[in-house]
This record gives structure tokens, sequence and C-alpha cells, in this order.
């Protein structure tokens, strides 16, 4: 039996591998779809994987294509992914960190000082909290625009409102719409809040339970925190500039909108590439200049610990920082007053090149296996590995093989940055030698 403070990274991916093979199983059953034959297995899988890795792609329209039953199913698998993951990850810091405190505290904290090991059933707890308040508010704003704007009866209002809350939330963007969200693209009580329930759920609960300690203490805020509010504004603010300079005067995506739902638009198309999925406007019709920096933000992602995917902003901006201290010829990374240990710059710089070389390994055999554009492929191996969700519109056209490899990309997107930096951080051992220096040339 796998100890989850021995074996943490183990213990999580299996934990997603058998939630996985249920869902799959649920989703195989004939009661799980409209028409009269079951799912396929690889139909089945592929949307168990991506509703448990909050991913959001999809093989098969989900309104039409599969039952009361199977909506109900993928959104427990929503659900679970979402809030598992999140648990997980903040009992993996704690289990990480615990580790390194217990050698010489009792007490072990995050770098945020925010998380105790001894506060686990609280931490759960505060999550749960954060989880069912967030998800709850957002549904009453949607249940009540849909049925008193929309005139949905209440059992459909409820039904929508909790799935898109949940599915917001967690990231996922899975909709019960055959164009996903595009229909309510220019209704701003709609889309925003499915939007605001997009970036706290991607902030990352270490960052969330911290501001909720000391919201008025900024000066006290970890550097973790710092990091990821600051990395998050700075990442929406550019993808609001870039989507509404770039697709300005698109007549297919919001060239015809009024200029008020050209910046909304806009602003919502920038947080969904942080791996929420959910889409109000044509991906496929897109500038290709507009998917280029769509990927970006797809492969950054969000906050550490939250429902978001990609390398995360902190890998991300600690990188930058490693870069900006090597310009400036500094011996040291520091960042806020506080240096950047080496193991902590060789873990990210060693999760930004694992992400880049799945995403080129994907990105070739996909090519390989399709007669599709460079442009879709690589958007689409980066949103499946960052688990976004977002799609040109050829994940169902990419063949069995194709759809096998963006089972693992999700698989692994979700799952392996968790369970690969915890391994990483769990392996760090003093070594009692260093071999002499020496210089290779660089460029």
């Amino acid at each position: 039996m796998l100890r989850i403070s021995r074996h943490p990274a183990r213990t999580v991916a299996l934990a997603f591998l058998l939630v996985v093979v249920a869902g799959t199983g649920l989703l195989a059953l004939p009661i799980a779809t409209e028409g009269p034959q079951a799912a396929d297995l690889l139909t089945a899988l592929f949307t168990a994987v991506s509703a448990v890795c909050v991913t959001g792609l999809i093989v098969v329209d989900t309104p039409s294509y599969w039952s009361a039953f199977g909506e109900t199913v993928i959104v427990v698998l929503i659900q679970v992914g979402g809030f598992g993951i999140m648990t997980f990850a903040t009992l993996l810091g704690m289990a990480v960190l615990g580790r390194w405190r217990l050698a010489g505290r009792l007490v072990a904290q995050a770098e945020t000082k925010t998380i105790r090991l001894g506060d686990v059933r609280g931490v759960i707890l505060r999550v749960g909290l954060i989880t069912f308040t967030v998800e709850l508010v957002i549904a009453v704003i949607l249940f009540a625009r849909w049925h008193f704007g929309y005139g949905y009866d209440i059992a459909t209002a409820a039904w929508h409102s909790v799935f898109h809350s949940i599915s917001a939330f967690n990231n996922a963007g899975f909709a019960l719409y055959p164009d996903n969200l595009e229909s309510f693209a220019t209704d701003a009580v709609i889309m925003l809040p499915i939007a605001l329930a997009v970036i706290i759920g991607g902030i990352g609960f270490p960052v969330l339970v911290e501001l909720a300690r000391k919201v008025k203490q900024p000066r006290h805020w970890s550097i973790h925190t710092k990091i990821t509010l600051i990395g998050t504004a700075v990442l929406l603010v550019v993808g609001f500039i870039a989507y509404l300079a770039l697709e300005w005067r698109n007549p297919h995506t919001i060239g015809t909108f009024g200029w008020l739902d050209k910046i909304q638009s806009s602003f919502v198309a920038s947080v969904m590439p942080r791996t929420a999925g959910f889409n109000a406007i044509p991906i496929g019709d897109l500038h290709r200049e507009t998917l280029a920096v769509t990927d970006v933000l797809m492969f950054i992602g969000g906050g550490s610990g939250g429902t978001a995917g990609g390398i995360k902003v902190t890998t991300f901006l600690l990188l930058w920082f490693v870069i900006l201290a090597e310009i400036r010829g500094d011996p040291n990374v520091s960042v806020f007053n506080r240096n950047i240990t080496p193991q902590v710059q060789r873990q990210a710089l060693t999760v930004v090149l694992l992400g880049v070389g799945a995403v080129g390994a994907a990105t070739i055999a996909l090519l390989t296996l399709t007669d599709h554009p460079l442009d879709a492929v690589v958007f689409e191996a980066v949103s499946a590995f960052a688990t976004v969700g977002l799609s040109t519109g050829i994940t169902a056209d990419v063949g069995t093989v194709g759809q096998s490899i963006l089972i693992v990309l999700m698989f692994m997107g979700r799952v392996g940055t968790i369970t690969f930096a915890t391994a990483l951080a769990l392996r760090a051992r003093p070594l009692h030698y260093r071999f002499p220096d020496e210089r290779p040339i660089v460029g």
C-alpha cells in the first residue's frame, strides 16, 4: 500500500488513473448516451480523461451525444478532478515541505507561510468551502440570467447553471451548447461571472488561503503569492490587448461587435487560455497571430495548487528572473528581496523543457498522422498539454492514434507536472563532494 507521506507523487498519479478508469466505464454504459448504442471505448476514455484532467477537449458534441446521466458523470468527474487535484496539490506541498521541515522543525509551511502540516484537515475544509462558495454564487447568477432572461424552465436553468459553474471554477471548459458559449458572447451577465470563476479557480489555493488571512497586509504576502498575482494580472492585460488589437476588424470573431462588446469579448478571450477552455468566439476563425499569442498564454497557464494547467505562472516568471539576473550580471537570483535557490531554478527549467519536449514530440507525431496545418496542430497539442480545451476544430479528425496522443498529453499535463515537480523536491539530497568547475561555450 502506497503512503502519501512516502510516495505522494505516485499516489496522485494512481488516484487519477483509477478515477479515469471508473469514469470511462460509466460513460461506456448505454444509459450514458442519447442514442441506442453505447459510446465506443475511445470516445468514453477521451471524454473521461478530458473531464478528470479538467481539459475540455471533446470528440463528440456534449449536449447531443451524452444523455443526462452521461452529462452528470462528466460534471462529477470535473468536480473530482478539480477538487482532487487542488487537495492533492496542497497536501503534496505540505508533505514535501513537511519532510524538509521535520528534519529541523515539527511544523511545515509552504513558502506562503499559510499551510501547516498539522492543519491538513483545516486546509481541506478551506478548499471545500472556497470551492462550494464560488460555485454556488456563480450558479445563482447564471440561474437567474437563464431563467428570467432567457425563459429557461427552473429545472433546465438550474442544471445549466450548476454544470457551467462547476466547469468554470475547475477550468474545465465543458459546455452544454453545441457552439460552447458563442451564443452568449455579448452577454456580460453570463460571460463575466464565468470568467471570474475561471480566474479564481486558476489562481491557486495557496494564494487564496493567504489572501483570506492577510488581505490587508500585502507587505507580508509570500513571494509565491506576489509572483502569482502579478503574473496573472500581466498576462490578462497582455492577452486582452492582443485579442482586442489583432481581432478588432476580424468579421468572423469580434469585428462586427460594438466597441463595448469588443472590450468584453477580448477580456473574456484573454481569460480562457489560462486553461479554462470556454470559447465565446470561434477559435478556428482567429488570425494566425492571435493563435500564436493564445499558444503562449495556454502554455504558461495559471497558478500552482489550483485548477489551472500549463507550466504555471510562477515557473515562467522564475525563469524570467533568472534571465534578468544573468543579463544584469547578478551573482544571485533575487525576487522581492529574497534569493531563489539554485535547486528551485533547476526545477523550473526542468518543468519548462519537459513541457516543450512533450508538446514538440506530440506536434511532430500529429503532423505525421494528419494533414492539418502546423498552427492548428501546435494549438491542439499545447491545449491538451496545458489542459485548456480550446481547439480550432480538429480534435475529432486526428484519428484514433492522434486522439490517443492527446489523451497522454492531457494526463501528463494535469498529473505529470505535479507528480514530477514533487518527485524532484522529494529527491533533493545533500551532496558531500563537488567536481571541478568547467565553463563550456554557451551561445
